[in-house]
């Protein structure tokens, strides 16, 4: 850091060079906080539409949990990255101030914001997927396992539109950058369905999938081109502009995509047949430059595409990833901003565990285990099943080097950078404040020392 200070001294790099070898170091310093903790307890004042029969979050008084059923999704606003949002496999909502947490150097324990139980106006079971409205954190979606699709205002908490789809509703994606205003959901109904905002219409679908829906993504820079993944091994590409809306599939056996072999399309395979994965596809996300797509299968594989010939980059990340559960599962893209040019970062939410991988190279960075959970088992183990720990959803913090994830043991936890440097300054911090303790045990000692001298210098006469 300090070679790269000098250079920024001299004119040799820009701040913004400077700025992203920092981030990439921290990033890499992350680590497990225990010390923040999020406390879904709530009173009375914070909660709206509470149900009548939902009580105090299960489990013993000295467990500190976020949703007592498991948390299923969360998001965090990409404006000021202060606003988080869960959603609870009990059909709560919960609104989280991350701010609040900030500069603690010791134990924390963040409390909602506000609340929405359970209720006739609200979802009725578990809540799928939540996510902030792109251009604007004052308004979020929700979808769930009651077949609906809600748009939320983060002042009022109450739902200013709702959606029946007929049918679960596993994940729904919001193009950043549109202005169709169209909301995509991955359906356990073999189409695509498209919600639009500005008319409240839920009518027009995009059929090409066999089997349900899982995972849903628009493109952060095409506004009218969609990615969607299915347990039917398959992962589209659609062009809402297009009469039959298909551009066509990904296949897992197509190195090179639809320039071919010369670069002029010979021996490119059909874009219309072929699987991505050979199993269920419940995970698709875009990087942010909008030039790759990461899909991940049950399987057991996370695959990347080069979006500009659709062909598969051949990445591999080894036999330690895990992907059984029928449910979303969406590795997360660390931001560019963060990393040095031509570098990207995944974290992938394994079973009881966050691996850090070099996206392109495929190679495993860091491995962060859950404090006090033991490692994923292996498989054909009698605990395979067992999905108690499960990390269910990750969440990047904008403006910050930070990740929160979503477990279905009902807790949220928090990962943030700890550098040499960090780690020196709390051992500093850690030993003047040992330091102070020992010196104001110190004064009590010795007062209460003459006390007990005085009052044993005392002559004392009996009458």
């Amino acid at each position: 850091m300090d070679s790269q200070l000098f250079a920024r001294a001299l004119g040799n790099i820009g701040p913004e060079a400077v700025q992203r070898t920092e981030l990439s170091r921290r990033l890499h310093a992350i680590q497990p906080t225990p010390e923040i903790e999020f406390d879904g307890r709530i009173s009375r004042s914070t909660t709206v539409g509470r149900d009548q029969q939902s009580g105090h979050p299960g489990g013993s008084k000295d467990e500190i949990r976020a949703h007592r059923a498991g948390v299923n999704s969360l998001a965090i606003d990409r404006f000021e990255g202060r606003l988080l949002i869960s959603g609870g496999a009990e059909a709560s909502i919960k609104l989280w101030d991350l701010a609040t947490a900030e500069n603690t150097q010791h134990k924390f324990i963040n409390r909602p914001t506000a609340v929405i139980e359970k209720s006739p106006s609200s979802h009725q079971y578990g809540i799928n997927h939540v996510c902030f409205y792109p251009f604007d954190s004052l308004a979020f979606i929700s979808s769930s396992y009651d077949h609906k699709v809600k748009v939320y205002s983060t002042e009022h908490l109450t739902p200013s539109a709702t959606f029946d789809l007929d049918s679960v509703v596993y994940s729904h994606s919001l193009s950043p950058m549109a202005d169709h205003l169209l909301v995509a959901c991955a359906t356990q109904h073999a189409a695509v369905r498209l919600v639009d905002l500005r008319s409240g219409a839920n009518t027009h679908s995009l059929a090409g999938h066999q089997r349900a829906v899982l995972s849903v993504a628009w493109s952060p820079h095409e506004e009218y081109i969609l990615a969607s993944g299915s347990s039917d091994g398959t992962a589209r590409l659609w062009d809402i502009r297009r009469s039959s809306n298909s551009l066509g599939v990904l296949d897992l056996n197509d190195s090179v995509g639809i320039l071919g072999e010369d670069g002029l399309g010979m021996n490119a395979r059909d874009r219309h047949h072929g699987k991505a994965h050979t199993d269920t596809v419940n995970g698709v996300v875009w990087s942010d430059d909008g030039k790759y797509l990461v899909t991940a299968g049950h399987d057991e594989r996370v695959r990347v595409w080069d979006m500009s010939t659709g062909a598969n980059a051949l990445c591999h990340f080894g036999p330690i990833i895990k992907n059984t559960h029928l449910s979303t599962l969406l590795p997360l893209l660390v931001p560019s901003n963060c990393l040095e040019p031509g570098k990207q970062v995944m974290f992938y939410p394994n079973q009881k565990e966050i691996l850090m991988f070099d996206l392109f190279g495929g190679t495993l960075l860091k491995r962060l285990r859950i404090p006090g959970v033991v490692a994923a088992p292996i498989r054909g183990s009698a605990m395979q099943d067992n999905l108690r720990n499960r990390t269910t959803s990750l969440a990047w913090r904008a403006g910050y080097v930070g990740l929160y994830s979503a477990h279905s043991d009902g807790i949220i936890r928090v990962w943030l950078p700890v550098t040499p440097e960090d780690a020196a300054a709390d051992k500093d911090t850690a030993q003047e404040a040992n330091s102070d303790e020992d010196e104001s045990r110190k004064r009590k000692r010795d007062a209460l020392e003459e006390i007990f001298r005085d009052l044993t210098r005392q002559k004392i006469t009996f009458t």
